[in-house]
């Protein structure tokens, strides 16, 4: 994957600040769909603004996986982890431009503004569809102001196309998001 087309790591520190919480409340957002015990995957995780709460949800008895293509990410997102006691429930994972590299089943999956900067769209929700257990839930959610509601839409078509129904729209502020769910 060119460069050009992953949000440089530095950049990332602009969307983790306290402001943000206000639009985009990570538990607000997310505890409709995680619940204590599942295993959970937040990829393009970036440092762990959505990572870290979801670890507090799933608690002592369920995993996060998170995924991100930048070592730096991962690296800062385990630091804050460590700090907050999180660590032990969140499993780092370095993807490759390519393919995700996860095989364990899931019971969610959170892509946040991230999939426009995938290459291969299709083969990106066919390995989601792949790993999500039977009825198991992929939120998706795009910047409005970076992803147009055309390219939203047909992204949105490529995932029915990968096995994955759309289940409804969201409102989360600043963002074209959908609840999507694996077809059975």
């Amino acid at each position: 994957m060119p460069d050009n087309l992953v949000c440089p790591w530095w950049l990332a520190y602009t969307f983790d600040n306290p402001l943000r919480r206000l639009i985009h409340n990570p538990r607000k957002i997310l505890s409709g769909y995680v619940k204590e015990g599942m295993t959970v995957m937040d990829i393009g995780c970036g440092m762990g603004y959505f990572t870290l709460v979801l670890a507090e949800i799933v608690g002592d008895t369920g995993k996060v996986i998170g995924v991100d293509l930048q070592p730096q990410m991962l690296d800062i997102m385990l630091k804050r982890a460590e700090k907050k006691g999180l660590a032990h429930h969140i499993i780092p994972h370095r993807t490759s431009p390519s393919s995700i590299g996860i095989t364990t089943p899931l019971d969610f999956v959170l892509a946040f503004w991230m999939i426009h900067e995938v290459p291969d769209p299709a083969a990106f929700f066919k390995e989601i569809a792949a790993i999500l257990k039977p009825s198991a839930k992929l939120l998706y959610a795009e910047p409005v102001f970076h992803v147009s509601k055309k390219t939203y839409k047909e992204t949105l078509a490529v995932a029915d196309d990968a096995g994955l129904n759309f289940c409804k729209p969201l409102a989360i502020g600043f963002s074209r998001a959908a609840l999507l769910e694996k077809k059975i």
